[in-house]
């Protein structure tokens, strides 16, 4: 196993030099220059609450010069990863944004970082959160094989927009919010047991201790194709397959899936002053609306830092559009 998980980083991280001095980082992926403003604004706000840990930059081939320019004038640091894809191609015609979304699995393959904590580009960090960096996992010796092998906040399985593709499954009775209704004060705090339900993580945020042997199980089970048919949502339904029931749950403040705030989903549970990142899923996004013209009013969060952001940069001379 120990020679197959040094082929796997190998070839997926073959430079294994720290990119910054911390030895525990915020990664963030990045394909194209779509979602470079979310991008910008996720840093400002993990600087504005004064996180201790850096964000890593995490780009592919598709990556353009415009999108590296804006990076290294604003001192972002980045990292190159291949674009990860499963040996059988899914068919996400109906959510193209899921061809991304397997290298979203590449964190697992970052050896030279002690912890690796995955954020989506589309967040919006709103309180410091930096205890995840201290979360108890297993540690990469144990090679996959414990029972807290990741971190992560559930996906909200209610398909409340009806999508017509989404699977049949995907149902409010079968969601790990719905079980938390009753105990919404404890739910600020613990998230439903991880095999509640369809048991799978929300991949927006994933806390990782890289390891060798837990991205070469990801890399075998990437390369059977009966698996990757039933995995409608890409790298979530691939980790919630291969180590079900075995990865932290923690609270939805954590990962606050924009959609849970709606009346009639889960705004049971939901407190916008205890949610400490919020997480801009669906379209539209906060950036491809007109400052005034937000869909909904948790956007109006989005653009005051995106403001802010945007004053303290053109202070330093930068301007460039994004």
């Amino acid at each position: 196993m120990a020679s197959s998980a040094n082929q796997a980083v190998a070839a997926a991280n073959p430079d294994t030099t720290r990119v910054v001095d911390s030895k525990k980082v915020w990664t963030t992926l990045i394909t194209n220059t779509k979602y470079l403003t979310g991008l910008l604004t996720l840093d400002h706000s993990l600087k504005k609450y004064k996180s201790a840990y850096p964000l890593v930059a995490l780009y592919t081939d598709t990556f353009p010069p415009e999108g590296h320019k804006a990076l290294d004038i604003r001192g972002i640091p980045k990292k190159h990863v291949d674009y990860l894809l499963p040996s059988v191609q899914k068919d996400f015609s109906q959510d193209p944004r899921f061809y991304d979304c397997w290298s979203k699995l590449t964190p697992f393959s970052l050896v030279e970082y002690d912890r690796v904590v995955q954020l989506d580009s589309d967040m919006l960090v709103l309180q410091n959160m930096d205890e995840l960096m201290d979360l108890e996992l297993d540690p990469p010796s144990m090679a996959g094989k414990g029972d807290r092998v990741f971190g992560a906040s559930h996906a909200c399985v209610c398909n409340p927009l009806k999508k017509p593709h989404y699977p049949k499954d995907w149902v409010p009775e079968n969601c790990a919010f719905t079980s938390q209704h009753d105990t919404p004060d404890d739910a600020q705090i613990h998230g439903a047991p991880s095999s509640f339900g369809l048991g799978i993580p929300n991949g927006g945020l994933q806390v990782v201790n890289p390891s060798g042997e837990i991205y070469a199980l990801i890399l075998d089970q990437l390369s059977k194709d009966t698996a990757i048919d039933n995995y409608d949502f890409a790298d979530q339904s691939l980790l919630g397959d291969l180590f079900s029931g075995r990865w932290v749950s923690i609270p939805y403040i954590y990962n606050a899936l924009k959609t849970l705030r709606w009346e009639g989903v889960h705004h049971q549970i939901w407190r916008d002053e205890e949610v400490k990142n919020i997480h801009y899923i669906l379209s539209p996004k906060p950036w491809d609306e007109k400052p005034g013209e937000e869909a909904e009013e948790s956007h109006t969060w989005w653009w005051k830092t995106n403001d802010d952001r945007l004053e303290s940069e053109r202070s330093r001379g930068i301007n460039d559009g994004f």
